[in-house]
């Protein structure tokens, strides 16, 4: 089963930028459809951005579109998501999560899609 690892989080002042990283337990990682979403206190989770198996398709919410940026190091079992000009409306726990039935060049923003997810690791951005 895979297992997906994430890290990067903390606490940053708006404008600012992080680096988040996820890190997969199989070699099979290509094969799998790769996306970060992100829950709020109180709120539902969300879809922010999704890489397709070979990086060709890239999907983001509106909300985050122009400031985040995703990416994947399939050899090194990786995913990323650049935040850049962060907002407090940002703060959130930020979920890697995999989908390994994705058609090709479908990237889904449900969360019932990804078969796969990470315990979450916190982001938090003050005024």
């Amino acid at each position: 089963q895979l297992q997906l690892v994430e890290s990067g989080g903390g606490a940053v002042q708006a404008g600012a930028s992080l680096r988040l990283s996820c890190a997969a337990s199989e070699s099979t990682f290509s094969r799998y459809t790769m996306a970060w979403f992100r829950q709020a206190p109180g709120k539902e989770r969300e879809f922010v951005a999704a890489i397709s198996r070979s990086s060709g398709n890239l999907r983001y919410a509106d909300s985050v579109k122009d400031r985040f940026t995703i990416s994947r190091d399939n050899p090194k079992n990786t995913v990323s998501l650049q935040m850049n000009s962060l907002k407090p409306e940002d703060t959130a726990v930020y979920y890697c999560a995999a989908d390994r039935r994705a058609l090709v060049g479908v990237l889904s923003t449900h969360i019932g899609a990804y078969d796969y997810w990470g315990q979450g690791t916190q982001v938090t951005v003050s005024s």
